[in-house]
């Protein structure tokens, strides 16, 4: 394995055509959605006032939504004061409906997909590397963040039955794959491809996989897709056997001090997916000399002080990693195509999704949940937003 694999192909500097009227484009339209209009409202129905399509916009009709964490803590108001009424959703799958007049690379009945942002800078050096997640002056989240080239307006997401991109932070969704568990592809999928990718695992390469939730499982598959030997390392007996079913090589208690002494010097590459503190060392100390633990959970509390003389004593080094680029992105739904990967869902009808929040909450999903928005209500005639 060699640390550093060079990025994909970049996202170009555009060149942008003069701006099309709205009229030579055709008018807005109201989209049905479930959203959040406080940090203890639950989802509740509203109806999403998208714009026309400009000239290098893409109007998407929404098949199918990804329910994520983040979700649940940015609906509740649990990272900070959110402007309101707020609809989630950043792992997008839906069927191309118009375009702009400066898009050639979409059509109308075209499937795509729709990730964590809509738009960046597209100047800096990570944009221009086609690292647009590490945007230097900031990338557009899909929902709840201020998008500059629309007037500052609010974005919203993909628990809705129609919205409008910038054609450059739109992918292609491979055909031969189920639309429906391709949508956590769109984050829990290339957050954890990424650094699989980055440290360019090969063929018979030892991954650790920390955690079995819903990046866990995905990182399992796509480590196993890669043809490296999984380990997955959980503190529950109950998932030995789930990991195995996923394609897991060997799990690992990790409150079994036994079990994580033989482990020693084993493994190369460790993701560790868990969003909650817990101690890195034991896991340091499972890593051969030159690996290395990318950390993709995100706990609300400190962690546990890292030992350095863990790192030291092997050159192992300590990272983190966020989704990935547009070309990576798109790099993942094309490596999953050829190797049959897709997300494990369970999908859910619009009128669950408070009681899915709940379930997510509890830990109650293998492994993703799925919003199917044809169960969405029908738009009304004024929006919420």
């Amino acid at each position: 394995m060699t640390p550093g694999r060079p990025v994909p192909p970049p996202l170009a500097r555009p060149v942008l055509p003069a701006a099309t009227p709205a009229s030579a484009q055709g008018a807005g339209l109201m989209a049905a959605a479930y959203g959040a209009v406080s940090e203890d409202s639950g989802l509740v129905p509203l109806t999403l006032a998208r714009r026309a399509p400009k000239a290098d916009d893409v109007e998407i009709a929404v098949e199918f939504c990804g329910l994520c964490h983040s979700d649940v803590h940015a609906t509740r108001g649990e990272w900070g004061n959110q402007k309101y009424p707020l609809v989630p959703g950043h792992e997008i799958v839906g069927t191309v409906s118009r375009v702009g007049s400066a898009v050639d690379e979409f059509a109308p009945g075209d499937r795509v997909g729709v990730g964590c942002m809509v738009d960046s800078c597209r100047e800096c050096d990570s944009c221009l590397d086609g690292l647009e997640q590490y945007c230097e002056n900031g990338l557009t989240g899909t929902y709840g963040a201020k998008d500059p080239r629309n007037g500052d307006a609010i974005t919203q997401g993909g628990y809705s039955s129609a919205m409008v991109v910038d054609r450059r932070y739109v992918v292609r969704v491979p055909a031969n794959l189920d639309p429906a568990a391709v949508a956590p592809l769109l984050c829990a999928g290339v957050t954890t491809f990424s650094p699989l990718r980055h440290f360019d695992v090969e063929p018979g390469d030892v991954v650790g996989v920390v955690g079995l939730g819903g990046l866990g499982h995905m990182a399992v598959k796509l480590a196993k897709a890669m043809g490296a030997v999984v380990k997955v390392f959980t503190t529950s007996e109950g998932k030995v056997p789930a990991a195995l079913e996923l394609g897991a090589d060997e799990v690992i208690l990790s409150r079994d001090e036994d079990a994580m002494a033989a482990a020693n010097r084993s493994i190369d590459l460790i993701i560790d997916t868990v969003a909650a503190p817990h101690d890195l060392n034991p896991f340091f100390r499972t890593l051969r000399v030159d690996g290395a633990l990318f950390q993709l959970g995100l706990p609300s509390e400190a962690m546990p002080p890292v030992n350095p003389g863990a790192l030291i004593r092997r050159r192992i080094a300590y990272a983190g990693s966020l989704i990935g680029g547009i070309a990576e992105t798109q790099e993942m739904l094309d490596f999953c195509a050829e190797h049959g990967v897709v997300a494990d869902i369970e999908l859910v009808r619009a009128d669950q999704l408070n009681e899915a929040y709940d379930r997510m909450v509890a830990g109650d999903v293998k492994y993703r949940f799925v919003l199917d928005t044809s169960t969405l209500q029908a738009p009304a005639e004024e929006a919420d937003a």
